[in-house]
C-alpha cells in the first residue's frame, strides 16, 4: 500500500431513481431492477423517453434559502437531511470554518430556468419565485454550504460526467493540504430539456431500456440524482485509497476510441493507491451503453485488468445521471464495502440482454447473485470518463469482517 494521508468515506447519502432510502436502493441494485425507470414525452418535442426520474417526494427548500429553490438543490437536500446528524455532530466537532463544500454538477437548475423562461414567453415575465443562484453551476455548492451553515472552502466542478468523482478527488486534495478537516462532497444533476435534446442531437439517447456492452446497444438513458459523502482526515473505515486524473481531449464529446486516456487514468489510480491490477476485486463501469464509450472503455479494462476481474455497468438501473453519476457510483462501491460481511462482497450486477458483441474485448460481467470471498482488505475500482476526454478513476477500499 502507498503511504499517503487518510480518506475516510465517513458516511453516505444519496436518491436516484430506485428511491432515497439506503436499503431500497442497495435491494434495486442487487436485484438489477429496471422497473424503475419511467417514460417522459415533455423533454424532447416529439419523442417519448425512458429515464431514471426521482419519484419520491423531495423536500421544501427553507424559506431563508428561496433563491435557491428549484429541484436540483431540493434532491441535494433530500440526501442533506439523511446525514443531518452526522453532519451536526462533524461542524461541532472540527469547528464551522473546518468544513469545506465541494459538489458537482452539470445542469444544476436548467430544469426550472426552462419553466421560467416559458412563463416570460406566456407572460412576459419571468416565473415568480425565479432567481439567479438557481441556474449557476456555484449555486450547487453554495446551497449546501448555506444550508449547513459551514464556512469553509465552497466550489461546484462541472466536468460533464466526471463532475462527481472529480469532487471527491477535490475534497481529498483539501484535507491532505490541511486546508479543511472534513468536506461534505458529491454531486447532484437534474433531468431537463436542455440536456436531454443536446443528448438526442449526438444521436447517443436509446429509446429502449439500456443495453450496455451489448450487441444490441442503442445508447444511453438519462437520469437524475444526488449523491453526498462526508470525507474526512481519519484512519479505519471505508478510504479513498486511489485517485486517476488524465484529460485527453481527443474531442468535444467523443472519447479518445483506443481508450488511452481511460486507461491513463486506471494506472494512475492504482499507483497512487500503491495495488496491482490483480488487487481490484470489481471494476463500476463508466459504462453507458453508447457504441463508442462501450467499445473503448471494455478495451482498456482489457488491457489493464484482462479478462477475469468481475465489472458491470449501474446505469441501466437509474439512468445517467450526468455530474452526479461519478459521487453515484462511488456511492455504490462504498455500499458494496459498509454490507460486506463473513468475507464475501455481493458484487453488482450488469444488467442487459446477455448478447455480446464479438467487436468488444471481453468481460467478465456479472450475473446476479455472484459474490466475491475476498480475505482482508478489498479494493474497488469506479470509472468515470466525460465530454473533453475529462477522466477520473477512483480506488476504493475497506477492511472486510471475518
Amino acid at each position: 500500500m502507498r503511504e499517503h494521508a487518510p480518506c475516510r468515506l465517513r458516511a453516505l447519502g444519496m436518491v436516484n431513481a430506485l428511491g432515497a432510502l439506503s436499503d431500497e436502493i442497495w435491494q434495486g441494485l442487487l436485484a438489477g431492477d429496471q422497473s424503475r425507470l419511467t417514460w417522459r414525452d415533455d423533454l424532447v418535442p416529439g419523442r417519448s423517453l425512458l429515464v431514471g426520474e426521482v419519484r419520491s417526494p423531495l423536500p421544501e427548500i427553507p424559506s431563508a434559502l428561496r433563491r435557491y429553490r428549484c429541484r436540483n438543490n431540493a434532491l441535494s437536500l433530500a440526501v442533506l437531511l439523511g446525514l443531518e446528524a452526522e453532519l451536526a455532530a462533524i461542524i461541532a466537532e472540527v469547528g464551522r470554518g473546518r468544513v469545506g463544500v465541494v459538489m458537482g454538477t452539470s445542469t444544476s437548475g436548467v430544469s426550472d430556468a426552462e419553466a421560467a423562461l416559458c412563463h416570460n414567453a406566456a407572460h412576459g415575465v419571468l416565473a415568480p419565485g425565479f432567481d439567479y443562484p438557481q441556474l449557476e453551476f456555484g449555486g450547487a455548492a453554495g446551497f449546501v454550504a448555506a444550508y449547513l451553515g459551514s464556512e469553509g472552502p465552497v466550489y461546484t466542478l462541472s466536468t460533464a460526467c466526471s463532475s462527481g468523482a472529480r469532487a471527491l478527488a477535490s475534497a481529498r486534495s483539501l484535507l491532505a493540504l490541511g486546508v479543511c478537516d472534513a468536506v461534505v462532497a458529491g454531486a447532484t444533476d437534474t433531468l431537463c430539456g436542455l440536456t436531454t435534446n443536446g443528448f438526442c442531437a449526438l444521436q447517443a439517447v436509446s429509446d429502449e431500456l439500456p443495453n450496455p456492452m451489448s450487441a444490441n446497444r442503442k445508447g444511453l438513458t438519462l437520469g437524475e440524482g444526488s449523491a453526498i459523502l462526508l470525507v474526512t482526515r481519519e484512519e479505519g473505515g471505508i478510504q479513498l485509497e486511489g485517485v486517476g486524473e488524465s484529460s485527453e481531449a481527443h474531442h468535444m464529446s467523443a472519447p479518445d476510441p483506443a481508450g488511452g486516456g481511460a486507461e491513463n487514468a486506471m494506472r494512475e489510480a492504482l499507483r497512487d493507491a500503491g495495488l496491482t491490477p490483480a488487487d481490484i476485486a470489481y471494476v463500476n463501469l463508466h459504462g453507458t451503453g453508447t457504441p463508442l464509450n462501450d467499445a473503448m472503455e471494455s478495451a482498456a479494462v482489457v488491457r489493464v485488468f484482462g479478462e477475469q476481474v468481475p465489472a458491470s455497468s449501474t446505469k441501466a438501473l437509474v439512468g445517467h445521471t450526468l455530474g452526479a453519476a461519478g459521487a453515484m457510483e462511488a456511492g455504490f462501491c462504498w455500499m458494496m464495502l459498509a454490507r460486506a460481511s463473513d468475507g464475501q462482497i455481493a458484487l453488482l450486477p450488469h444488467a442487459w440482454d446477455g448478447r455480446r458483441d464479438p467487436a468488444l474485448a471481453r468481460l467478465r460481467l456479472v450475473d446476479k447473485g455472484e459474490r466475491a470471498r475476498v480475505e482482508g482488505r478489498v479494493h474497488l475500482l469506479t470509472n468515470s470518463f466525460g465530454f473533453g476526454g475529462n477522466n477520473c478513476v477512483l480506488v476504493l477500499g475497506g477492511e472486510l469482517p471475518c
